[in-house]
């Protein structure tokens, strides 16, 4: 039985983002003097954990971007599968270029954290409470956050917290959003379900 579009976009978006976060938490232990609070999630991308952090983070692009394409199938959003698409293209560029060339990582990483939150929050229009409003909690908290660590504000819990304040509810969010889709997936033998009214 061949899975559905829904479902196999759910599935994508739940690996993508878990894989991620079990890579991230490997890499934290496996490098040493590495410190959560004051290191940025990118020095994982250096040095002796470079190669599981830069192909777990390319991953978690690719997989999003082809988890949108599915989306787009069920749901016919294409400006909503534009943000998703975009998000994927940020953090597969934080892949190919490590923090040692700042420029395109940086505008990799920015274009990840931006767009990851602005389709959190974009999602309102094809989800159903509770999961919507869960949906825009999650990415304003990442936006909020990324304003405060674009200025240098970190709260007391250093520039490696804050970033992850901004990285984590998207990837939260995405492991929600996986497991609605696949838990809510039209049965074998039924019509694809209809794109979810807001």
């Amino acid at each position: 039985m061949r899975p559905d579009d829904r479902t196999l976009a759910g599935l994508l978006f739940f690996a993508g983002a878990a894989q991620f976060i079990v890579a991230m938490v490997i890499a934290e232990g496996a490098l040493p003097d590495y410190s959560v609070s004051r290191d940025a999630i990118s020095a994982l991308g250096v040095g002796p954990t470079a190669g599981l952090f830069n192909a777990s983070v390319f991953l978690l692009g690719a997989l999003t971007i082809g988890a949108a394409f599915l989306f787009d199938r069920t749901h016919g959003r294409r400006w909503l599968t534009l943000l998703f698409v975009l998000s994927g293209v940020g953090a597969m560029g934080v892949g190919v270029f490590p923090e040692t060339i700042p420029l395109p990582h940086g505008i990799s990483a920015m274009i990840a954290f931006l767009f990851g939150s602005i389709s959190a929050i974009a999602a309102w229009f094809v989800l159903r409470s509770p999961l919507r409003w869960l949906s825009v909690l999650l990415g304003a908290v990442g936006l909020v956050a990324l304003a405060l660590f674009s200025s240098g504000t970190y709260l007391g819990i250093g520039l490696g917290g804050m970033e992850r304040m901004v990285a984590y509810p998207v990837l939260l969010w995405e492991i929600a959003l996986g497991g609605h889709l696949m838990a809510t997936s039209a049965p074998a033998g039924t019509a694809p379900q209809p794109p979810e009214k807001s």
